[in-house]
């Protein structure tokens, strides 16, 4: 019985946009997925039913990724349900994925703006994977998400890209430390995607739309399937010796 149990991945932020892609496709490959939402049960919960509908096993659980006080009681809730679910407290793929957008110029940028961004994509990613080692698998997987404005640069993002550039020497140090256990640590940077972060500018915005086809190699904006097959691949089993890389899926945005 144990040869064909599941793995099992944490996505958090699932419940929507690519984090909602990402458990998708990571189902689709036999993965049974643990998901976090901030504050949409209700999607949540439907993405659940979908991966059910897959054949594969889900959970959902309300989690502010940026308030580090959560994280012990969400590890402790989340491996007592898989210690009652699969006899294990363990999963084996971390997928750092949620997080929201902000675009201030550089000059008008607040602390507060700041912090709130420190907390989400940096604080929140650097101590939720210390919470969650003592439960990731010997030869198990971490997945950072960060965005293609760590290596291009569009006036507005100073401050979100900044974070997701300290995600990626993060990453690296990751590998490094934990490579003893047999765990990859890896970071897949999307270029601009159509879905309602920062409340849909380029899904909806016909100029923003324009100007994202224009300067990608491709001549489009990305869609949320083109992503969370990159993070399933970095699960499976041909991935294993992809380590402390940073993947960026832009479709060839200012190159």
């Amino acid at each position: 019985m144990a040869t064909t149990k599941s793995k099992i991945a944490l996505v958090t932020g699932g419940s929507r946009g690519l984090g909602e892609n990402m458990a998708i496709s990571l189902a689709k490959k036999g993965i049974d997925v643990v998901l976090t939402y901030h504050s949409n049960q209700q999607k949540a919960e439907a993405v659940v039913k979908e991966i059910q509908s897959l054949g594969q096993q889900a959970y959902a659980f309300q989690l502010d990724t940026s308030n580090v006080s959560q994280f012990e009681g969400f590890i402790q809730q989340m491996s007592d349900k898989l210690k009652a679910e699969t006899g294990s407290s363990n999963f084996d793929f971390l997928i750092n994925n949620a997080g929201t957008a902000l675009y201030a110029p550089f000059a008008e940028t607040t602390e507060e703006q700041f912090d709130e961004m420190v907390n989400i994509h940096l604080k929140g990613v650097f101590f939720l994977t210390q919470k969650a080692l003592p439960f990731l698998n010997d030869g198990g997987r971490i997945i950072n998400i960060s965005s293609g404005l760590a290596r291009f640069s569009f006036p507005g993002s100073s401050t979100y890209a900044s974070m997701k550039g300290g995600v990626e020497v993060l990453t690296r140090y990751l590998a490094k430390e934990l490579g003893g256990r047999g765990i990859a640590a890896n970071v897949v940077a999307p270029g601009a995607i159509e879905t309602d972060f920062g409340g849909g500018r380029v899904r909806d915005n016909e100029g923003v739309n324009s100007q994202i086809a224009s300067v990608t190699a491709l001549g489009r904006a990305g869609l949320p399937d083109d992503i969370g097959g990159v993070v399933a691949f970095l699960c499976s089993e041909e991935a294993r010796w992809v380590n402390g890389q940073r993947i960026e899926v832009s479709g060839g945005m200012m190159l």
